[in-house]
């Protein structure tokens, strides 16, 4: 009996070692994976920053050039109604007055609907470029949830 229970205990000691052991290992296993993954989420986070960052920079630029556009098309309009101030102190008949208002406001007319169109053009394109970065970011995230399932 005393073998029989030797035999009992060893096998006893023996399954433990081996349970603890398996969960030694599956717990370094975990904390591996964890660590990895953990590791790719910073990785992921900082891309994310990044392409804010980039889609900031490229806004910011895109209003600048846009508010300088906007500074020469006033600034034309300026010059072009100083222009035609001057010419009316020059006027003769009443029928080249109306002949100069006419020309000013088709002039001014068309350059208004041509800037307009420039610049709805202009942001459109501004828009496309500043989400970029970001629609960049989500592409790779729905790959990486892809990988993932």
């Amino acid at each position: 009996m005393n073998e029989t229970v030797k035999a009992f205990a060893e096998k006893a000691q023996d399954q433990a070692k081996n349970l603890f052991g398996q969960a030694g290992e599956q717990t370094k296993s975990a904390m591996e994976k964890s660590k990895k993954a953990a590791e790719e989420m910073a990785e992921f986070s900082k891309g994310n920053v990044e392409a804010l960052l980039e889609s900031s920079r490229i806004a910011a630029k895109g209003l600048e050039t846009m508010g300088q556009d906007a500074a020469a098309f006033f600034r034309a309009r300026y010059d072009s109604t100083a222009q035609v101030v001057n010419a009316v102190a020059t006027v003769k008949s009443p029928t080249e007055l109306f002949q100069l208002q006419a020309d000013y406001l088709r002039g001014a007319f068309d350059a208004m609907v041509a800037e307009a169109s420039r610049s709805t053009e202009a942001t459109l394109k501004l828009a496309g470029e500043v989400a970029a970065p970001i629609q960049n970011r989500v592409a790779l995230a729905a790959d990486k949830i892809k990988v993932a399932a």
